[in-house]
């Protein structure tokens, strides 16, 4: 068994992920197996470190997932009138907080990537309107 070592270089990363390639399928639990986890770990590392990838913009998020379940604009009448699904869609328009919790329930999409200019907010927009709703 070839044993995991840090990744410090693009050799290094490309070495892993050729091996991972090759032990790929293993049984968990086996040496193997043990071994590709910590290849796993290890690029995802490095990956998180040198190829770090911005969230898409909310119409992207948003288009991404309706294109997966093969929706159109007119299919998402609860988040408001046409003009504004629109206006959202061409990244003119902003998503409000009652947009990002409905189609973070219908699609999973995270808040963050939805309020991505309301951090405060962008955990649970639902969890601070019941809170202010009781007060």
């Amino acid at each position: 068994m070839a044993k995991a070592k840090p990744i410090r270089t693009e050799a290094d990363y490309d070495a892993a992920l050729a091996r991972a390639r090759e032990i790929w399928g293993a049984d968990p639990g086996s040496h193997e197996g043990d071994e590709l986890d910590t290849l796993v770990n290890l690029v995802e590392a490095y990956e998180d470190e040198h190829y770090p990838m911005d969230n898409p913009s909310p119409a992207a998020a948003i288009e991404f997932r309706m294109d997966q379940e093969g929706l159109t604009p007119q299919d998402l009448p609860d988040l408001g009138t046409p003009a504004e699904i629109e206006g959202v869609l061409a990244g003119e328009r902003p998503v409000t907080p009652k947009m990002a919790q409905a189609l973070h329930e219908q699609f999973g999409i995270p808040y963050d990537v939805l309020l991505p200019d309301q951090p405060e907010r962008a955990a649970a927009p639902a969890a601070s309107a019941a809170v202010s709703a009781n007060h």
